[in-house]
């Protein structure tokens, strides 16, 4: 039988394709330069709409083309999240994290090679940044969002009164129900979801004008709970809420969590990294108590997209929760197939990206103090931008500003409320439409607020002052215009 022919995907011209891989590393770097020229967001046209849904190449086009499209047809139309008056963030030095990491192509749902002391190194730092005991185990994750449910798929595991990965939860001897704050992310009633409890096991607590939960509510509700029947699993607190970024009171719920045996599972998304900052760190005294935290890189630690993570306080809970060994995964003393422990023992996938070499980067390239004076500003900023906005005659803030984040609204005595919340959503999307800046919206009780979240290493104070202007003059602009534009979204 004669040998069967093969064929390489690699480049026919080696010399050819670093050139191209040179000029588009080039390219891509001053995109990142040149960030404050471009608009914030700008739409994607209608023409690269359609060349984005072309049929299925039958024959390939060739590197130099492809790329050539891909500078055309998608670099510009980003999200706009790397600009400083989009607010979010990214660095250029994880440009060549992410070169080095596509090179490896590493998989690291286990075995044994570098990435995998990569991801266990930056677990371990995070373990130390927020005072947890050497019992730690964690993962690099795509966001909190998969965090929260790893997070609380360990604490129904420990606290379901029966092995609920065996039996499901309809095996369960009492519903379980935990809580949260009425401030809590949507990622929380998601996971409820996912996890066979229903959204509807998810006690909504109230809060108090500072938007953190009520302790006393939670006690009650507990109690309440208890006597109805219902099985109380976990308490659930935020470290910087999606709205106002105001931060339970971690110490009293750990303390609710452990006269109560409740899981304390501590939503981080983005403030639990104010930890970094000698500044703020007092605001997150409990999170040392979690049984679980997540958190996101890719938020105040600047790390691109996707990048988040869990910490679970008793790696043998959390390794009980996953665990499971295919025949063809079996551990070996020798070789590749050593390792142990495996990452895809910690969580529901086998397939892993090496999302930890970029936060592993970060780290090493400004290190927490570098990183924790970066938050130290956006904090500063906030203050700045609030300072602002109480001095406009036409500007309203809407929440106290915890650390980052400032809800606002333009305001005028002749507009009720429900026409003012449209006038702030109109405002919103002129901003975001006009290329100025991308702030979001919130609901809050005061009305529809727009909402500023810093976490852009990039964004000076001078950025700030053209959002309020823009802010003012979109208002003023809509004011003057017929009563019925003025107060619909564009």
């Amino acid at each position: 039988m004669p040998a069967p022919k093969s064929s390489s995907l690699d480049p026919a011209d080696w010399d050819a394709f670093t050139e191209l891989a040179h000029r588009l590393l080039d390219q891509a770097l001053a995109h990142l330069r040149t960030v404050r020229e471009r608009p914030v967001w700008q739409p994607v046209p209608e023409a690269v709409k359609q060349a984005l849904s072309a049929p299925l190449p039958l024959d390939g086009r060739g590197v130099e083309a492809t790329a050539a499209e891909a500078l055309r047809s998608i670099l510009p139309y980003a999200t706009g999240n790397i600009h400083p008056r989009f607010f979010g963030s990214g660095t250029a030095g994880n440009l060549l994290a992410e070169i080095l990491a596509a090179t490896m192509n590493a998989n690291l749902g286990g075995r044994d090679h570098g990435a995998v002391y990569v991801e266990r190194q930056v677990i371990e730092w995070g373990r130390q940044l927020f005072g947890l005991p050497e019992t730690t185990s964690g993962l690099v994750v795509s966001g909190t969002s998969m965090a929260t449910l790893i997070g609380l798929a360990v604490a129904r595991h420990h606290l379901a009164g029966c092995d609920v990965r065996a039996d499901g939860v309809a095996a369960v001897p009492a519903r379980l129900v935990g809580y949260a704050s009425s401030e809590a992310h949507s990622s929380i009633a998601r996971a409820f979801e996912l996890l066979g409890l229903g959204r509807n096991a998810l006690r909504s607590m109230p809060v108090g004008a500072d938007y953190r939960i009520d302790p006393a509510e939670a006690r009650r509700a507990i109690a309440a709970d208890r006597r109805l029947g219902f099985r109380p699993f976990c308490v659930i607190g935020t470290a910087g809420t999606v709205n106002t970024g105001a931060i339970d009171d971690l110490t009293a719920l750990a303390e609710i969590a452990a006269e109560h045996g409740l899981w304390l599972h501590v939503d981080g998304a983005f403030g639990a990294l104010a930890i970094l900052s000698a500044e703020h760190r007092q605001h997150l005294a409990g999170i040392e108590r979690a049984d679980s935290l997540a958190f996101d890189f890719h938020k105040w630690l600047h790390v691109q997209y996707d990048a988040g993570c869990i910490l679970v306080r008793r790696g043998d809970l959390h390794r009980a929760a996953f665990a499971f060994r295919a025949g063809y995964l079996e551990h070996a003393a020798r070789g590749p197939e050593g390792g142990e422990p495996w990452f895809c023992d910690l969580g529901s996938e086998l397939s892993r990206g090496f999302r930890a070499l970029k936060v592993w980067f970060t780290l090493m390239e400004h290190g927490s103090g570098g990183l924790g004076m970066a938050i130290a500003d956006n904090c500063r900023q906030a203050q700045y931008l609030a300072t602002r906005v109480f001095e406009h005659p036409r500007l309203r803030l809407l929440a106290p500003v915890a650390l980052n984040i400032v809800c606002c609204r333009f305001w005028s005595p002749d507009l009720a409320a429900d026409q003012l919340d449209r006038l702030n959503a109109a405002i919103v999307a002129d901003l975001q439409e006009s290329g100025v800046a991308a702030p979001s919206t919130a609901r809050l009780p005061g009305g529809l607020a727009i909402r500023v979240n810093i976490t852009n290493h990039r964004t000076t104070a001078a950025d700030l002052d053209r959002l309020v202007d823009a802010i003012a003059e979109c208002g003023a602009r809509r004011l003057a215009e017929a009563p019925s534009a003025r107060t619909t979204a564009a």
